[in-house]
């Protein structure tokens, strides 16, 4: 057992971790952050995707310890039900959230390239969320999801 401090989505937190403990599993049953999802459990599907230091990661893949002093962020960070981010705002707009199981990875990979491309183009948008499966929409709604938050966001600095 080791005792871990990261910053989770804006806030500082203290946790004890066992050596082998996945980040998907301290998020989920130890710091309830039920947005993450455990799909294929070997880093295919990207349900449980989040950002340390604003990259994407599998947090399947990824053991606890190794988040000690960095930065984690889970859809939490861009949102709540009364304030939502405007890429959550566009994903609901664009018809890009259907059941929903995928939705908080394609959000925080979205928002990921973002940060570093405030007009992206199609490919740059796919190759982004590629790391992120979709049995729903297709990925033509949620490509024009990102593109429409891009130019939201792109008014709005």
């Amino acid at each position: 057992m080791v005792t871990i401090d990261f910053t989770l989505n804006g806030k500082r937190v203290t946790v004890d971790v066992n050596d082998n403990e996945t980040l998907l599993f301290t998020l989920r049953e130890k710091l309830s952050i039920k947005s993450v999802k455990e799909g294929c459990s070997i880093g295919e599907c990207g349900t449980c995707t989040v950002l340390i230091d604003d990259e994407t990661h599998y947090s399947c893949l990824t053991l606890s310890s190794k988040v000690t002093g960095r930065d984690v962020k889970t859809v939490e960070y861009l949102g709540n039900i009364i304030e939502l981010h405007p890429l959550q705002e566009a994903f609901i707009s664009c018809g890009a959230v259907q059941c929903g199981y995928c939705t908080p990875g394609m959000l925080l990979s979205a928002y990921s390239l973002l940060l570093k491309n405030k007009d992206p183009q199609d490919e740059e948008i796919k190759r982004a969320i590629s790391g992120n499966l979709c049995r729903c929409t297709g990925y033509i709604q949620i490509i024009e999801a990102i593109r429409y938050a891009a130019g939201i966001l792109k008014q709005n600095c």
